[in-house]
């Protein structure tokens, strides 16, 4: 298989998915954003690229902020100034945090804790 065949693949899958109701409404770093609706690698770090789909396509498919405590995504709720939103880890210092209303997933975004 080609890599553009490989890349049409993953666009595919993540378009797929797009067709489906939306559980990600917000979004706060485009590049994650980018990355989730074209599969473009521009905005983020390359190697988190398969960490980073499987968590999108849980976040997607997740009704409540506990779908996402599963083995090995260290799932923890936040405190202080980000009170309400919780974290799932990618690699290293880098997470995805996200807040829930209701059934969705808003103001989702992707940092390196220091």
């Amino acid at each position: 298989m080609s890599l553009d065949s490989k890349n049409k693949d993953n666009c595919n899958l993540l378009s797929d998915a797009l067709q489906l109701t939306h559980m990600i409404k917000t979004w706060k770093h485009k590049g994650l954003r980018r990355f989730f609706e074209t599969g473009s690698k521009a905005g983020i770090k390359p190697e988190h690229e398969r960490r980073l789909k499987i968590i999108l396509q849980r976040l997607h498919a997740s009704v409540s902020p506990e779908d996402m405590d599963t083995p090995g995504m260290q799932f923890h709720a936040l405190l202080g100034d980000l009170k309400g939103y919780y974290a799932v880890s990618v690699s290293g210092n880098w997470r995805i945090i996200f807040r829930f209303n209701q059934q969705h997933v808003e103001d989702l975004d992707y940092v390196d804790y220091h």
